[in-house]
């Protein structure tokens, strides 16, 4: 159900200060995970004094695809500089699915694994057989989606079942790619548009692979890509965040609203039925009104 505009506001107006400890608890619950999905799209937001806006950053956050947890963390930016992901993320310690942005690398150094995203490895290859109808291209995304038809076939099953089939089955065909992969490339010339292609893949080689030895680890990031679609739906309705304040209460009503409607709530009966209860509850029983935990007040 849509949720209007104006009573939204009038509720975020009303109650930002106390649906922040919600996020907060949100947020940690997210962090508790071995598994972390992360991506970040630019949001305008007027600067303050000259009325004109700039590029900051909406910071997306939510657990594993293979996670018991669904949910997902909006962090509003004023950039899209990598301390900011470092900030989020504090001392959490696990595999981070992303991609190939220079922002997540320092966090490759400091104890969290790197996990990467084999659409965003198709996606090159497409582009290339689209604009050139590359064989190699074509080639490449047959091999690709061998490995997705795999993970079709996996899906439901339990991580150690997943590991112990793409072990068997997913393992060799992506050994193969790469061999075949290295060759190709030895005979292409540096610069073009094919090598570009190969090179990311043989770059990354290890980060998309990763996911092979270990089953409650995705193949790619279209997980979390998949909850920022209805920011960027959103975008072309609202244009701009007012400031980084209004921007930051706006990503904390948002992580609600699309973790209510991951859960399989309605939002608008959610929000309204939390924020009617929020300032009696308990702040020891907070973690009771999250999306995942929610049950509608008795009347």
């Amino acid at each position: 159900m849509a949720i209007a505009r104006s009573t939204l506001g009038a509720w975020v107006g009303m109650c930002g200060v106390q649906l922040q400890p919600l996020v907060d608890a949100l947020k940690g619950e997210i962090l508790s995970h071995a598994v972390l999905h992360a991506d970040e799209t630019p949001v305008a937001m007027l600067k303050p004094g000259n009325g004109k806006t700039h590029r900051a950053y909406l910071w997306t956050y939510a657990p594993g695809a293979f996670e018991d947890l669904k949910a997902v963390v909006y962090d509003f930016c004023e950039s899209r500089a990598g301390a900011h992901a470092r900030s989020f993320l504090g001392d959490w310690q696990g595999t981070l699915v992303c991609d190939d942005y220079v922002a997540y690398k320092p966090l490759f150094t400091q104890g969290i694994q790197e996990a990467g995203c084999m659409a965003h490895a198709r996606r090159h290859f497409f582009e290339l057989h689209v604009n050139h109808q590359s064989q190699i291209a074509a080639q490449a995304l047959h091999y690709i989606a061998q490995l997705y038809e795999i993970e079709r076939e996996v899906k439901s099953l339990c991580a150690d079942e997943r590991q112990r089939i793409r072990q068997a089955r997913s393992k060799p065909l992506a050994d193969a790619l790469h061999q075949w992969m290295v060759l190709q490339r030895s005979q292409i010339l540096d610069g073009s548009a094919t090598a570009k292609a190969l090179d990311y893949s043989l770059r990354r080689w290890g980060a998309l692979m990763r996911f092979l030895d270990d089953g409650q680890l995705p193949i790619d990031n279209n997980w979390v890509e998949n909850q920022i679609r209805p920011v960027a739906v959103g975008r072309s309705n609202w244009l701009f965040a007012g400031s980084l304040r209004a921007g930051q209460r706006a990503a904390a009503i948002m992580s609600l609203i699309q973790s209510a409607r991951l859960n399989g709530h309605d939002p608008y009966a959610y929000l309204k039925d939390v924020l009617t209860r929020l300032p009696t509850q308990k702040n020891s029983h907070i973690s009771e009104l999250l999306p995942h935990r929610w049950k509608p007040a008795q009347p």
